[in-house]
């Protein structure tokens, strides 16, 4: 692997991917994917202006009656095969994706790739099975059923932090329902999401249902919301460009799904289990190095344990391995970029002024100094009103806040205007089943945090935004229901024609 995979020449034709093929971008503009453990440039191309938009759209557009008019059962099949073509390429995906992001490669290969693999096995199966009320007589004199109908072109974009899974998230829900999709991803990771959609063209998938356009958000992101012929969008990203987002699509009167930003609280009650919670908030907290909008970022502690959990978190993050993401050993790899170091690195600094910084708190030096690393980082101390509680990081940063009562937790839970994740820790079942109820989140989880299945949905509350992810639910989003209704009774003038004209 590793060396063998030329980026360069591989996408040597360009970062488009249109009708079944890599073209070139038109934008005038090229742009950099830059390794963030070195900072060297792996891949440079033109990006997409908004002509390319325009084709792929295009091409989506010319595809989608024959995709659409499919059976379920061919859709299922070529998804099928697309999954199977997937994990063939395994170790591609796996070295892209760490490539161009600098997770470990660890991440990559036993997160990121196996859970796109199975994404794209579920859907293939789901696509046999969309589902409608039952056809019945409810008012006697005709037969009802629901059809669940594809919609047309989606226009989706999908975010750095992971760009395989959020490729394969936005996609692949969409062409189960019999819909043809223009995804534009992050212009800074578009590797993966290119192979994604290769992959798909080998295993048989029409050209033309899959299109990627990689160009930055003002030019071929808001041309796509706004495109004529797009019915739909679906944005993961930061609530900030999510309300433009919405704001573009408002205007065209199209469908919208938005996966917004979060800050997961992660709340312990005084009968949980300290070691287990302590782990999982390390594990929360520093996975795709804190980039990740379901990432435990707020640590709230009864104060019984609110001591041990400080000692307990701060010794352990103390043992996470930074380094290069191929070493096997490298536990936390680099943010994205060196920009988005210093900003979360901003945020730290300005909280010493108001919270203790009990582990990490800086950019490690010596041979990881070129890359855009960042020490795994405790606060304590923090108001929860501050900036540092309250605003989405999206780095290795986890503050801890003690609560005395139940109930404050909870409430302390709920206090930001996020509502994408949470997770309770404890082993009472009674204080679980509150948590579930009233924590406002679209995912809580108990005594863990993190997971998630293929077979359950994703999305938030509140500034997190709505609709979802995966599952079966995701359908809600791609498909248009439609009623039919057959008369059974063969009467020419009926009963209730008398409220418009004679009697009875």
């Amino acid at each position: 692997m590793g060396n063998s995979f030329q980026v360069q020449d591989r996408f040597a034709d360009g970062a488009q991917y249109i009708g079944g093929r890599l073209r070139s971008g038109t934008s005038g503009h090229s742009h950099e994917v830059v390794d963030p453990a070195t900072g060297d440039t792996v891949y440079t191309y033109e990006a997409a202006g908004t002509a390319d938009v325009d084709a792929a759209v295009e091409a989506a557009r010319e595809a989608f009656p024959g995709w659409s008019g499919a059976t379920p059962a061919e859709r299922s099949e070529a998804m099928n095969r697309f999954a199977a073509v997937l994990a063939e390429q395994a170790d591609d995906f796996a070295y892209a994706e760490s490539l161009q992001c600098g997770k470990p490669l660890k991440l990559s290969t036993e997160f990121d790739v196996p859970g796109t693999v199975d994404n794209t096995s579920f859907f293939a199966g789901a696509a046999r099975h969309l589902e409608g009320k039952s056809a019945a007589e409810y008012d006697g004199d005709h037969t009802s059923y629901v059809r669940r109908e594809a919609i047309g072109v989606i226009g989706s974009i999908a975010p750095w932090n992971y760009p395989l899974q959020m490729a394969a998230w936005k996609v692949l829900p969409a062409i189960a329902a019999g819909n043809t999709i223009v995804l534009k991803p992050a212009e800074i990771t578009p590797l993966t999401s290119l192979m994604f959609a290769q992959a798909a063209t080998e295993a048989g998938i029409p050209d033309g249902v899959i299109n990627i356009v990689t160009g930055v958000g003002k030019e071929a992101g808001e041309h796509l919301v706004g495109h004529p012929d797009v019915v739909m969008t679906s944005f993961t990203g930061s609530t900030a460009v999510g309300k433009r987002v919405a704001e573009i699509a408002t205007s065209t009167v199209k469908r919208l799904h938005l996966e917004l930003g979060g800050k997961a609280p992660f709340v312990v009650f005084d009968d949980a289990d300290l070691e287990a919670a302590v782990n999982g908030a390390v594990a929360g907290s520093l996975i795709n190095t804190g980039q990740d909008c379901t990432a435990a970022t707020r640590a709230y502690v009864q104060r019984p344990l609110h001591d041990a959990f400080v000692q307990g978190v701060a010794a352990l993050m103390e043992t996470v391995r930074l380094g290069d993401p191929f070493d096997p050993k490298t536990d936390l790899g680099p943010l994205i970029s060196h920009a988005q170091r210093d900003r979360v690195a901003g945020f730290v600094e300005r909280a010493r002024a108001y919270a203790t910084v009990v582990t990490g708190g800086e950019a490690p030096g010596g041979e990881l100094a070129e890359g855009a690393y960042y020490r795994p980082t405790l606060i304590a101390g923090a108001a929860q009103d501050s900036e540092i509680v309250q605003a989405e990081i999206f780095g290795p940063v986890l503050i801890v806040l003690p609560f005395d009562t139940d109930d404050e937790g909870i409430a302390l839970a709920n206090d930001t205007p996020y509502g994408l994740a949470a997770s309770a820790w404890t082993r009472d079942l009674y204080r679980a089943n509150r948590a579930t109820r009233e924590i406002k989140a679209g995912c809580v989880w108990i005594n863990d945090h993190i997971p998630i299945i293929s077979e359950m949905p994703h999305g938030g509350y509140k500034a997190s935004g709505f609709g979802k992810d995966m599952s079966s639910y995701s359908f809600e989003e791609y498909t248009q229901v439609k009623h039919v209704m057959y008369d059974n009774t063969a009467v020419a003038r009926k009963d209730w024609h008398r409220t418009i004209f004679g009697d009875r």
